[in-house]
């Protein structure tokens, strides 16, 4: 299986259990990997043969945009759920940074990494 990633999609979402978190809202980074077979689309030079990554990246930030969810591991879930929409698409792995959340010590990021297929 070929794989086609995206890195350090951004946006803004109102995710987590704290009122704060809900209210004021945060950034939250994705990186993707998407799982197909890209032979069609080479050998016929034809986008309609893989997976617009365009549109997915588009997708993604509207699911991070989108409703509220308590866990990131729910979000994670999500995005994943609307990469596999994609027929091209046999299998996701998605991980979800959340470089702000609300910890009482010093750190870097926090994040989920989940894979889903359509098996």
């Amino acid at each position: 299986m070929d794989r086609v990633a995206l890195r350090g999609l951004k946006a803004r979402g109102h995710h987590g259990v704290f009122p704060r978190e809900r209210e004021e809202g945060q950034t939250f980074i994705v990186d993707l990997v998407l799982g197909l077979d890209t032979r069609p689309a080479a050998a016929d030079d034809d986008l309609a043969k893989t997976v617009h990554y365009g549109v997915v990246a588009e997708e993604v930030v509207d699911v991070v945009q989108g409703e509220p969810v308590d866990l990131i591991e729910t979000l994670a879930e999500r995005i994943a759920e609307q990469c596999l929409k994609h027929q091209g698409v046999k299998e996701v792995e998605v991980c979800v940074h959340k470089p702000d959340a609300p910890i009482t010590v010093p750190f870097d990021d926090v994040t989920i990494t989940i894979t889903r297929s359509r098996v």
